[in-house]
């Protein structure tokens, strides 16, 4: 083999390597073990340069999800071999935990050069996860425009537009033609957002009157002027709760939207990225608290863990110990037909169940704003009629396994009349109870689990025993 032919099959090695080093995702979009046993490695070795040629092609969002499956030692590592770009896109797509941990360990100068990199909004998010002192570290090395948009942005409540928005924003005015908008657009590229999709045009005192979407813009001839352009626009208010920030984008389809001051004048905008980041984090919180459980996360500490769930457990024995005392009252005719004990956790269980679908369908239409005042009888008498349907049915076919399994008729009767009743209360309470929650202010999704629970299993319990020991005993 010749000098040439060596080169050749070097280079190509060399390839193969490079490749296998970036196949980091399977086909499920998924960091590969592979991959991530070869990030521990080189954090092992201190390998830097190894890191840094296995991270530099990974999208920010599986940089992000690596650092989800590295210990807090290998990540340390990681972090300092970024390259700034990556970095910066990287922190904010963190869990809050990992993105905490990460901070401490990024110099306060690498982590200002990062922070520029960022629209406004990001780097607010990242800067107010630092503690007090490397925060004012962070920001008296960052130049004073950038500094000024994140005190600003850190000024406004915490889930609130004004916290979400980026203050970077075209604008323009009413006089200006198609042609004046393009020439800015390309000779301003630095005070401009890295991604935007509408033009806000704006009155004399910065008040939206309108947008004109970039699609239009470029399909517009130069002299046309934005005035004969634009459509009228979803303004959001700076306190505008985030979650009502993510209904109004979902309802009117939006992909932005401007957010103004109290003054009515333009001092932002909103765009749907991060929306969908709202509405996921919306979704899970409310299937997490449906649960009676918080988002630990990937690094949740048991202390922390036990602490969100144990309230919740403590409450639920309180209904259950409610539930036993029932009964208790019925010890007597349940030591006389034990056939009771075994038939009386089915009504209650049954009746658990069909509290649990007529809850989630609450709360999520609650959430979704499907249920309101306007409907509330509807959806109620709906669900009433749903829940005395599928009594009906289950008490078919358990009073005809309670008659093969005991030979006695009338305690097929009575179960079969437990379960219709206990599934009729069962559909009220799990409709009324997020109901009168959400009017009293308090999170539906939180506190009803709990209620419904105690109520079918009092009812089942009552009911099964209670007619049992009026025709049986």
């Amino acid at each position: 083999m010749n000098n040439t032919d060596s080169a050749t099959l070097s280079r190509i090695k060399n390839d193969d390597a490079v490749i296998e080093d970036h196949a980091a995702l399977d086909e499920d979009y998924v960091l590969t073990a592979t991959f991530v046993e070869k990030v521990v490695d080189a954090a092992d070795d201190g390998d830097g340069l190894r890191l840094r040629s296995l991270l530099e092609d990974l999208h920010p969002a599986d940089v992000a999800d690596l650092m989800g499956f590295l210990t807090s030692e290998h990540r340390g590592v990681v972090v300092l071999w970024l390259p700034p770009e990556l970095l910066a896109e990287t922190l904010p797509e963190l869990d809050d935990g990992i993105r905490e941990e990460v901070l401490e360990r990024v110099p306060h100068l690498t982590l200002a050069e990062a922070l520029q990199e960022l629209d406004s909004d990001d780097a607010a998010a990242v800067v107010e996860d630092l503690e007090d002192d490397q925060r004012e570290r962070v920001l008296a090395a960052m130049p004073e425009t950038d500094r000024a948009a994140i005190e600003s942005s850190l000024g406004y409540d915490e889930d609130s537009a004004g916290r979400l928005m980026q203050r970077e924003v075209m604008a323009a005015p009413q006089f200006w033609t198609v042609g004046d908008t393009i020439d800015h657009v390309r000779g301003q590229t630095d005070d401009l957002p890295e991604l935007f999709f509408d033009i806000y045009v704006v009155d004399p005192l910065n008040r939206p009157v309108g947008g004109v979407p970039i699609s239009w813009l470029l399909r517009a001839k130069r002299d046309v002027k934005l005035s004969e352009l634009m459509e009228p626009i979803n303004e959001i208010a700076v306190d505008t709760d985030q979650e009502e920030v993510a209904y109004i984008f979902e309802k009117y389809h939006l992909i932005s939207a401007p957010v103004i001051d109290t003054a009515g004048r333009l001092v932002g905008q909103i765009t749907v990225d991060d929306i969908v980041n709202i509405i996921q984090e919306e979704n899970r919180e409310d299937i997490l608290r449906l649960a009676g459980v918080s988002d630990e996360g990937r690094d949740g500490s048991v202390r922390d863990i036990v602490r969100s769930r144990i309230p919740w457990l403590v409450i639920n024995l309180g209904t259950a110990v409610a539930a036993s005392m029932v009964i208790g009252i019925f010890r007597r005719e349940i030591e006389t037909l034990v056939a009771l004990a075994v038939l009386m956790p089915i009504v209650a269980s049954i009746g658990g169940n069909a509290g649990t679908q007529a809850l989630t369908v609450a709360v999520r239409s609650l959430a979704a704003r499907e249920l309101t005042a306007a409907n509330a009888l509807r959806i109620v008498r709906r669900e009433v009629i749903v829940g005395l349907t599928n009594g009906v049915t289950i008490a078919i076919l358990l009073a005809g396994i309670a008659a093969i399994w005991f030979g006695k008729p009338l305690l097929s009767l009575v179960i079969g009349i437990a379960v219709v009743v206990n599934l009729f209360a069962a559909s009220l309470a799990g409709t009324l109870i997020p109901l009168a929650l959400d009017k009293l202010d308090r999170d539906p999704a939180v506190s009803s689990p709990v209620f419904v629970s105690w109520i079918t299993d009092t009812v089942g319990f009552f009911v099964f025993l209670g007619l049992a020991a009026m025709v049986l005993i």
